[in-house]
C-alpha cells in the first residue's frame, strides 16, 4: 500500500507537468513512518516527505543560481547512496544529559548535462522525528570559489496550514510571534512552526549555520503554500560567498504529534559536529544577577556620571547578595569607556570608579564570579580589532564569562546580522573565546543553530523579545501569550537569554508598561525558558525579604532530563526538568491570559518513592493586571502515582520543586 501511494502521488505530479520521471529513489526513518523520496523531473531535482502514507512536503524542488551558472536545471541524478548510523552522545550541559542518535542516510550525486558539467550532492538525513538535508559541493574544475545568488530549495506544504512567525527583517528577532494562515506570511525567518489540519506539529528551521546566510522563507505567489527559500543578502545583493566551506546548513524539519514533542526534539544537536574544545573543566552552567534593571529604571546609568550603576562599591555590594543566594555570577554593564559616545568602546579601559582588579578578587573571596561585558553597538571592525587583546583581559581577570552585545541595528552601518557577514563575525568571536576559556552570551544574535554542540561555551543567546521589553517598550510590554508561544517557537532554536524573574512590577519610568504576568509566572519561566546560563533580571532590592524568592535560589539549569507533560501554543505549557546534580525534579507551568487548572500527572517521578513537593502558585485573588503578587507556598507528599490539580491566575503560573 505505501508503495502504490507513493507511485500514486509522484503519477499525478508527473501527469501535471507532462514531463518523465528520469531517477527516484526513497528513504524512510528508522521507525518507517517517514518517508522521502526525491528524484528528477524535466532536469529539475525535487523531494518529497509523507508520514505513514500522507503526504507532508508535497514535491519540492531544490538547486541555486550561481553568479556564473544556474545550478536549478538540466539536472541528473548520477547515483544514490544509503547508509545508517546509530550513537548516543551526552551534552556537556543541556535540557538532557543523553542523546540519541540514529537516522537513516541517503546521499544523492548530481549533475548538471549541460553547461559547464557541474556536481553537487544532496545529503538527506531521516531521523524518527524529522529530517535534514544539506548541498555539497565537491571541488571540481569549473567550480572554484563561487557566489550563490539564490538557493532554491523549496518547502511545499500540504496544506494551507497555521503558523506561528516573525518577519525576517524585525531587528535581532525580538518581536512577537504571530499565528496566520501559511498562505497569509510575508518573508519570515525560522524556527518557523506549524500546525497542520490533521494534528501534526511542524518546525522549520536549520542546523550548522557555518559561513552563509540565515535561512527565511517566503510564499510563493503562485502557489502560496510552498514556501520558498530567501537567504539573507549582503549588502551588494550577493548571498552567498563560498570558499573553503563546501557545505550548506542542514534545512530541517521537526514532525511531531503534540507540541511537547517539538521540545524534546534534538535533530538539530544531532546535525552539528561534535565538540571541538578538548578542555571543557571551564565551561559552567549558573545562575546570576545583574547591574541591569536598575539601567532601565533610570535609577542607575551605564556612563560614568552621579548615578553610574558599574562602581567598585555597587558590584560587591551586588557578589555579596549572590553569594548569599548561591548566584555563581554578577553581570556588570557599562564599565567601559564609550558608554558617553556610543561608538568606539574601549574593551580593556575601565571607567575611574569601576577597579576590575578589586572587584575580581572580592568576588574570588566570596567565591561569585563577575561577568563580563562586550558592548560594541554594531561597530564589528572596532571589536574585531581588541577582541584578542579583550578576551586576554578578562581571562587576565578571572573572568570565564562574557555577555556580548550588538545594540545599532545595521552591523558597520550596511550588513544585516543574519548575513554571511554577521555569520562570520559571530563564529569569530565563539572561536576567540574558546581560545581563552571564556564562555559567551550573546545578545543581537544570529539565530541559533545548533552550534553549542561544536563549541560548547556558546552558553546562551538573545534573539527573543526578552524581559526587557516590560521595562522600556511603549506598546506596554509583552503580553500573557507571549511566553506560551516562545517555547515552541525562537526555543526551537536554543538556549535563550530571557533574562525572567522581575518582582517588582512598577515602572517608575513609562507607568503603563509593565510585567504582565503574576510572581508565580515569573518563578516558573525560570524553569519553562531554557537557559544553562540563566539570569533573575530584578534589582537585588526587590528581592529581600520574599519568601517565594527560594525557588529561584535552588532552581538548576543544568538537567538530567526533560519531560513536557501539557501543552498547547499560546495557550500553557508545563514543563518537568530533573536535576543533573541530585534526584530532584522541577516544574514550571505557565497560562496566557486565561485563568486555568493546570494538571499534572506525575508519573515522570521514580516509582516506588515519596517525594515532598514544595508548590509555589498564585495565592488568593492573583491576576495580572489588579493583583500580581500574592504567592502561596505549600507542602504535600506524592508519588508517581499521583495527578496534582492546581488552579492558575490570569497570565499565571506555577513552580515545584520535588524532593525525596
Amino acid at each position: 500500500m505505501k508503495k502504490l501511494f507513493n507511485f500514486l502521488f509522484l503519477g499525478v505530479i508527473l501527469l501535471a507537468t507532462g514531463c518523465e520521471q528520469t531517477a527516484s529513489d526513497q528513504v524512510q526513518s528508522p521507525d518507517k513512518q517517514l518517508t522521502l523520496q526525491v528524484g528528477t523531473t524535466d532536469g529539475k531535482l525535487y523531494y518529497q516527505v509523507s508520514r505513514n502514507n500522507q503526504p507532508v512536503i508535497r514535491p519540492s524542488y531544490l538547486g541555486f543560481h550561481l553568479s556564473e551558472s544556474n545550478l536549478a536545471d538540466g539536472l541528473e541524478i548520477s547515483g544514490i547512496h544509503h547508509s545508517s548510523f546509530s550513537e548516543s552522545w551526552d551534552q556537556l550541559w543541556g535540557e538532557d544529559r543523553t542523546v540519541d542518535n540514529t537516522y537513516n542516510e541517503m546521499r544523492v550525486e548530481v549533475r548538471q548535462k549541460e553547461d559547464m558539467n557541474l556536481r553537487f550532492s544532496v545529503v538527506f538525513r531521516l531521523f524518527n522525528d524529522g529530517f535534514g538535508f544539506r548541498y555539497e559541493f565537491p571541488e571540481q574544475e569549473h567550480l572554484g570559489d563561487f557566489v550563490i545568488m539564490d538557493e532554491l530549495t523549496e518547502f511545499a506544504l500540504a496544506g494551507d496550514h497555521q503558523s506561528w512567525s516573525i518577519t525576517y527583517d524585525r531587528e535581532f528577532y525580538e518581536g512577537l510571534y504571530r499565528k496566520m494562515a501559511i498562505s497569509e506570511l510575508d518573508t519570515v525567518c525560522t524556527p518557523l512552526t506549524i500546525q497542520t489540519a490533521d494534528g501534526l506539529y511542524l518546525t522549520l528551521h536549520e542546523a550548522n549555520l557555518t559561513d552563509y546566510a540565515a535561512l527565511n522563507v517566503h510564499p510563493d505567489a503562485a502557489d502560496p503554500t510552498r514556501l520558498r527559500t530567501y537567504l539573507t543578502p549582503w549588502s551588494t545583493g550577493e548571498k552567498v560567498f563560498v570558499t573553503t566551506t563546501r557545505v550548506s546548513p542542514w534545512r530541517t524539519m521537526i514532525i511531531a504529534e503534540n507540541p511537547g514533542d517539538l521540545m524534546l526534539s534534538r535533530l538539530m544537536l544531532n546535525l552539528n559536529e561534535s565538540c571541538k574544545i578538548e578542555d571543557t573543566s571551564w565551561i559552567q552552567p549558573g545562575r546570576y544577577i545583574g547591574i541591569w534593571w536598575g539601567m532601565h529604571m533610570k535609577d542607575y546609568t551605564w556612563e560614568i556620571g552621579p548615578k553610574h550603576g558599574a562602581t567598585t562599591a555597587n558590584t560587591k555590594r551586588y557578589m555579596d547578595f549572590a553569594a548569599k543566594h548561591g548566584f555563581s555570577g554578577v553581570l556588570v554593564e557599562g564599565w567601559n569607556l564609550g558608554w558617553e559616545t556610543w561608538k568606539d568602546f574601549s574593551l580593556t579601559q575601565s571607567y575611574p570608579d569601576f577597579d576590575i582588579e578589586e572587584v575580581t578578587r572580592y568576588g574570588e573571596e566570596v567565591g561569585v564570579k563577575l561577568i563580563g561585558h562586550h558592548e560594541t553597538g554594531g561597530g564589528i571592525s572596532n571589536y574585531e580589532a581588541q577582541m584578542e587583546d579583550a578576551f586576554a583581559y578578562y581571562h587576565k581577570h578571572g573572568v570565564n564569562a562574557v555577555k556580548t552585545g550588538y545594540v545599532g541595528g545595521i552591523l558597520e552601518g550596511k550588513e544585516r546580522h543574519s548575513s554571511q557577514f554577521g555569520v562570520r563575525h559571530y563564529r569569530k568571536v565563539i572561536e576567540a573565546a574558546a581560545r581563552y576559556q571564556i564562555m559567551i552570551d550573546n545578545h543581537e544574535p544570529v539565530m541559533p543553530t545548533g552550534l553549542q554542540r561544536t563549541w560548547p561555551n556558546l552558553m546562551t543567546q538573545e534573539g527573543v523579545r526578552g524581559q526587557e521589553w516590560d521595562a522600556w517598550s511603549k506598546d506596554g510590554g509583552n503580553p500573557p501569550e507571549h511566553t506560551t508561544i516562545i517555547p515552541f517557537t525562537r526555543g526551537l532554536a536554543g538556549p535563550m537569554d530571557f533574562t525572567p524573574v522581575t518582582f517588582n512590577f512598577t515602572n517608575k519610568v513609562l507607568p503603563n508598561t509593565r510585567v504582565q504576568t503574576t510572581i508565580a509566572k515569573q518563578l516558573a519561566l525560570f524553569v519553562i525558558l531554557y537557559s544553562p546560563l540563566q539570569m533573575a533580571s530584578d534589582m537585588i532590592e526587590n528581592y529581600e525579604g520574599r519568601p517565594e524568592f527560594e525557588f529561584i535560589t535552588v532552581c538548576p539549569v543544568n538537567w538530567e532530563k526533560t519531560v513536557v507533560p501539557e501543552a498547547s501554543i499560546g495557550e500553557y505549557v508545563t514543563i518537568a526538568r530533573k536535576d543533573r546534580e541530585s534526584d530532584n525534579w522541577f516544574v514550571g507551568s505557565i497560562t496566557n491570559g486565561n485563568p486555568r487548572e493546570m494538571t499534572l500527572d506525575l508519573s515522570f517521578l521514580d516509582k516506588g518513592k515519596t517525594y515532598k513537593a514544595r508548590i509555589f502558585r498564585d495565592g488568593e485573588g492573583a491576576d495580572w493586571k489588579t493583583n500580581p503578587y500574592p504567592v502561596e507556598i505549600e507542602e504535600r507528599e506524592v508519588t508517581s502515582e499521583d495527578i496534582l490539580t492546581i488552579p492558575q491566575a490570569s497570565s499565571g503560573g506555577t513552580a515545584i520543586i520535588f524532593t525525596i
